[in-house]
């Protein structure tokens, strides 16, 4: 019987983009072997959120707390924003939705032996941190944290240090993952193959906001792109050596950060678990699993 590297499974954010990563997380609750567990998991914005139904074993969790209530003011508008300073309401979308609206398993997640890790970006130092979530209650500031968009978001403050989008520094944490002992390592794309990120043109607005209080952080924010890029060649190359395995999908994703229309989301979502489905056989293969 072949031995099983150590595996980690790395999610990239996206906004409503991670319609497409609830759909791969959704066929792997269906399809992966009981006995087979991700070692690590390490969640970037919306990749951090969608993690956390996947990893209390919800199907469909993720996809419904993102898109039902869409048309709901409390949920996302630009009146939260002027309001609060967010556009996504924090206390509806971290309190209200996951103990009331839609509950969240969270005996199931402690059981998990996945390790989850959400990923931050300190606005201080300008660098990414990888903060380890065991119990869900007090984690769930550090997810707020990890989605926390720049410019739409308040920062979070958490023991006296100030976060906000993991995807700042980190917007794919494939080293990282590796740096934790993961020698084979699925990773989750919301855009296309060959897609290449462009300069940030809300830097003006970012310099006004933030450059007095948080100059490395916005050092991060007008860089972020020339990292983002050589992180994907990385990724393609470690995935012709064999270490890395890329779920993405096909075409380019004509989907808003704020997207509404529920039937886009619905067949983006459809298209995650299609790609999932389409690339099992090479996936189990990958991950070790035999039969």
């Amino acid at each position: 019987m072949t031995e099983r590297k150590q595996t980690g499974l790395v999610l990239e954010g996206g906004g409503m983009r991670g319609a497409f990563t609830t759909g791969v997380l959704d066929f792997f609750l269906d399809s992966l072997d009981k006995e087979f567990s991700f070692h690590s998991c390490l969640g970037v914005s919306a990749g951090a959120i969608h993690a956390c139904s996947f990893l209390s074993k919800q199907k469909r969790r993720g996809f419904e707390t993102n898109t039902a209530y869409l048309e709901e003011e409390q949920y996302c508008s630009f009146k939260n924003l002027i309001k609060t300073g967010d556009l996504f309401d924090a206390d509806f979308c971290y309190k209200t939705i996951p103990d009331k609206l839609n509950p969240y398993d969270y005996e199931t997640f402690e059981k998990n032996p996945t390790q989850f890790y959400a990923v931050v970006t300190n606005c201080k130092t300008g660098e990414a941190e990888y903060k380890r979530i065991v119990d869900m209650h007090k984690g769930i500031y550090y997810v707020r944290a990890s989605g926390s968009l720049p410019l739409v978001s308040r920062t979070v403050w958490i023991q006296k240090q100030p976060y906000l989008d993991g995807g700042v520094a980190d917007s794919i944490p494939i080293k990282k993952s590796e740096e934790m002992g993961n020698e084979k390592n699925v990773v989750v794309l919301t855009r296309e193959r060959g897609y290449q990120k462009g300069a940030n043109k809300l830097m003006p607005m970012a310099y006004l906001r933030y450059q007095k209080e948080f100059p490395n952080l916005v050092r991060q924010m007008k860089n972020r792109h020339i990292r983002y890029n050589e992180t994907l060649e990385y990724l393609y190359e470690q995935e012709k050596q064999g270490k890395v395995f890329l779920i993405c999908p096909k075409e380019p994703v004509e989907i808003g950060r704020v997207e509404k229309d529920k039937e886009k989301l619905e067949k983006l979502y459809e298209q995650g678990y299609h790609t999932a489905r389409e690339q099992y056989q090479k996936l189990r293969t990958f991950l070790g699993i035999e039969g």
